[in-house]
């Protein structure tokens, strides 16, 4: 364990020394959730190289912690927002944004809904979530992330949504659920080559667009992202 710890200081010292981590409340986040618990068992010991690694054989991955904290950093995350993620994967990022949205003093705070469309990882990040205790402050749920939750309704009801795969828009319906003065944050481009992209939402329902880095993320699978056939 102390080993893990000293290799993540080491790695969070280094995403500052680039300029990558910005702001206090992400290194704390960075320095107090364990990666290696949320990679897959045969990549444990590569947990702190900032690269992204497979998660099995599901075709996904879990970023690299500078991608990671770069769209945490755009985020703007403080307690007490309601969040919704797109692309659970291993639950490491949900439980990034949980640390810092909520008060695990007062087990009280913002919540996170994330939602991940291949079964097995719903599974592998619920197990990872209730062995770090995020799972308090994150729900996990199966399924069509692109509509939305819940599923295709038009009410405003998160301050922050993220969207951890490549998609060549910001879906309407996540546009629609995000409130006046909110921020959404997706990899958008073709299914090869992607720019981060930061919109904030107006008050008349239109979205300020900020375009970041490039970048180079798996596909958003689902009814407003990519469909299957199409990345076969």
């Amino acid at each position: 364990m102390n080993e893990f710890y000293e290799r993540r200081k080491f790695l969070v010292k280094e995403l500052k020394e680039r300029g990558i981590i910005k702001s206090k409340v992400v290194e704390q986040s960075f320095l107090s959730v364990p990666r290696e618990k949320f990679v897959w068992t045969d990549t444990i010991e590569e947990a702190y190289f900032d690269v992204p690694l497979p998660l099995g054989h599901t075709g996904q991955t879990i970023s690299a912690p500078h991608m990671v904290a770069m769209m945490l950093e755009e985020l703007d995350l403080t307690k007490g927002l309601q969040v919704l993620e797109i692309g659970t994967g291993s639950g490491y990022n949900a439980a990034l944004m949980a640390h810092i949205i909520t008060d695990a003093k007062r087990f009280e705070g913002g919540k996170i809904i994330t939602i991940e469309r291949v079964h097995e990882l719903v599974q592998f990040a619920k197990r990872n979530l209730d062995k770090t205790s995020y799972s308090k402050y994150v729900e996990v749920i199966e399924g069509d992330g692109s509509i939305g939750w819940p599923p295709y309704s038009e009410k405003e009801y998160y301050d922050r949504i993220i969207i951890t795969a490549a998609t060549p828009k910001f879906p309407k319906i996540l546009v629609k659920q995000l409130k006046v003065n909110g921020i959404i944050l997706a990899p958008i481009g073709s299914m090869f080559y992607q720019v981060l992209t930061k919109g904030t939402k107006t008050e008349n329902g239109q979205i300020r667009i900020k375009k970041d880095v490039e970048c180079m993320f798996v596909p958003l699978v689902g009814e407003n992202g990519y469909h299957a056939n199409e990345i076969l």
